[in-house]
């Protein structure tokens, strides 16, 4: 699985010549993405359109129009998929190939440019039914609409309106819309290390890491759970992808919390929780990092320097969470028999921790982001080669590459999605008009607007994936954060941070169905608590708004913010928990809840009142136990 999407049926399964065609473009798909990384990029329509024409063959070949059409004889509905399959070769060809003669008229467009630039935003919008759902193709289509109905909108939401060939050759014959620089991020960065994820699991990297931190955390107090932390902290700093943490990690750590104590919704919760920080986590987060990177015009190094302090917090939340529950439910240690030892882990699999140094050194000595995902797969390979059982041979690296080109099939559709909206949001200006609303309904102030910005995040995070939201909320709602104040990386962080939390928060919570589905718990009530287990996701992105969590201020005050904001994180895990040294009773709850608030107000007088609460619950509690 990839990202964070989910599909509408299981991927259907080719036969005969329709296999080795499926295979063939999936291999020449990262094949040309390999190349491009490691040998430089083509102009931007050239990398993008090839990119998505070969991604919009690959859906329409591997993913069934519905779940009837999954289930039901396959050749009813095979007509229709080659249909749109040769489509998709047509048009992205035509673009390609005469794409000097659409320059030339630009603005002047054709009827055949227009016809061409309408079904190509059709098959997009397909495609995105397909693969990620029918909400996010409703959205792209609610903002099409919207261009044409300017006139007619209320005064706040209104325009002049847009005819056809002027939305269309937005949206088609420009890098303004569906080429614009989503799936710009999409074409270069994002699915290099896609693939890169692909070859670490491929080669066993997925279960070193499991294996790894089965030995450090063991034989602590709800061990499986905390190594469910550190494992889903390991693999997605290097798959940015909560849903493909889940599957990875979640395979190993989910049975063995629930043989040790505990219940099957909250170990699928707390894997899901964990593996939402992946894509927090440097050196290689969500592809909204990368897109971070290309909007505000920040190095990527940058981002993941003052991404790391954060992503730790995060992780520190969870793991109190973990370790405040299995002490309310007395969860018991494993037995050292039954846990790898850390030198025998080293020993069998040392060599993938090289990929990891090399990311980081490629990054720190400035190479591009595709530059430093091509060496990281060519990594990969080599470290792989160095034992017998994780040598990999000709047929085995083929598998592999067609299955990254697969896993990065929604991630790039999504874009290309967005990439609908953003072109709609440019042409009539609606992200000023929304930006006006949240100022307007925020009254200027600044957590007013962020509490905003994440109930905004929620609702979207119902019908798109993280990249996707992070996308459109920080079009519309980014400025508004901007015009109070905060820096752009600042805004940019804050609204990267609320939109994971499609994967964790109810109705929609991706990456906690998924644990569910290991678990053999009910989805509903496992996102229930890997929301409260992932509430640093809501709180954090609040600190970076009032205080330097974000390594822009004098080293001082940034150490105490984040001593502070740590220890107040255990003491918000307290409050949900109900549980410190011992069950909390109310009086406690509430001295719990006054720490917390203490320990994360920006003045220094109230973090020692908050401290001194929070101590005084714990000497209090440890003296009546």
């Amino acid at each position: 699985m990839t990202e964070e999407s989910a599909t509408l049926g299981s991927m259907r399964q080719l036969r005969g010549l329709l296999s080795l065609i499926g295979s063939g473009i999936a291999i020449a798909l990262s094949i040309f993405q390999l190349y491009t990384a490691g040998f430089g990029a083509l102009t931007a329509m050239f990398q993008r359109g090839i990119h998505i024409m070969l991604i919009l063959a690959v859906v329409f070949l591997y993913y069934p129009s519905s779940k009837k059409a999954s289930k039901v004889k396959f050749d009813k509905y095979l007509f229709l998929d080659l249909f749109l399959f040769s489509l998709a070769f047509i048009v992205m060809m035509y673009l390609l190939v005469f794409f000097d003669e659409i320059i030339l008229r630009q603005g002047d467009w054709n009827v055949l440019d227009i016809t061409l630039g309408i079904v190509t935003i059709l098959l997009v919008m397909e495609a995105t039914r397909r693969t990620i759902g029918l909400v996010m193709a409703i959205i792209c289509l609610i903002f099409v609409c919207y261009a044409y109905l300017g006139p007619y909108m209320p005064s706040l939401l209104a325009h002049k309106g847009y005819n056809t060939y002027r939305i269309v050759g937005q949206l088609y014959l420009t890098t303004e819309g569906i080429f614009g620089l989503p799936l710009g991020v999409a074409a270069t960065f994002v699915f290099i290390f896609v693939l890169f994820g692909s070859f670490l699991e491929g080669t066993g990297g997925g279960n070193f890491f499991t294996e790894l931190a089965y030995s450090l955390t063991g034989r602590m107090v709800g061990g499986p759970a905390k190594t469910a932390v550190i494992a889903s902290g390991f693999m997605g700093s290097v798959s940015g992808s909560a849903v493909a943490n889940v599957v990875t990690t979640g395979s190993f750590t989910i049975p063995m919390m629930k043989n040790t104590g505990y219940k099957p919704h909250v170990a699928g919760a707390i894997e899901a929780a964990a593996s939402t920080g992946g894509q927090l986590m440097p050196p290689i987060m969500g592809a909204g990092a990368f897109l971070m990177a290309e909007f505000t015009n920040i190095p990527y190094l940058h981002i993941v320097k003052i991404s790391l302090i954060p992503a730790i917090m995060y992780y520190f939340a969870v793991y109190c969470f973990v370790h405040l529950e299995a002490k309310k439910t007395g969860i018991k240690r494993l037995d050292a028999r039954d846990l790898p030892q850390l030198p025998d882990v080293i020993k069998r699999g040392f060599q993938f921790l090289i990929p990891i140094g090399v990311l980081i050194y490629f990054l720190i000595a400035n190479y591009s982001p595709m530059m430093v995902g091509f060496v990281g797969v060519i990594s990969v390979f080599l470290v792989g080669m160095i034992r017998k059982e994780t040598r990999i041979g000709f047929w085995q690296i083929l598998r592999l590459l067609e299955k990254g080109a697969k896993n990065a099939a929604m991630v790039s559709v999504a874009c290309a999605a967005a990439g609908i909206i953003v072109g709609i949001v440019g042409l009539t200006g609606l992200g000023l008009k929304f930006s006006s609303v949240v100022l307007s309904l925020s009254g200027g102030i600044k957590l007013i607007a962020i509490l905003l910005v994440g109930l905004a995040s929620m609702f979207l995070g119902m019908g798109l994936p993280v990249t996707a939201s992070y996308i459109v909320l920080v079009i519309l709602a980014g400025p508004a954060l901007m015009e109070l104040g905060m820096a752009m990386i600042t805004a940019h962080m804050i609204v990267f941070w609320y939109s994971q939390d499609a994967n964790v928060t109810p109705p929609v919570a991706l990456a906690a169905f998924a644990a569910a589905g290991i678990a053999g718990s009910e989805a509903m009530r496992t996102a229930f608590v890997s929301w409260k287990i992932a509430i640093g996701l809501y709180v954090i992105p609040i600190l970076m708004a009032y205080s330097p969590l974000l390594l822009d201020g004098p080293p001082s005050q940034v150490l105490r913010t984040v001593a502070s904001g740590t220890v107040g994180l255990l003491a918000f895990a307290s409050l949900f928990e109900g549980y410190f040294h011992r069950k909390n009773t109310i009086f406690e709850q509430i001295m719990v809840g006054a720490a917390a608030l203490g320990l994360f107000w920006p003045i220094l007088w109230a973090n020692i009142v908050g401290l001194l609460i929070l101590l005084t619950v714990f000497f209090l509690q440890r003296r009546k136990s």
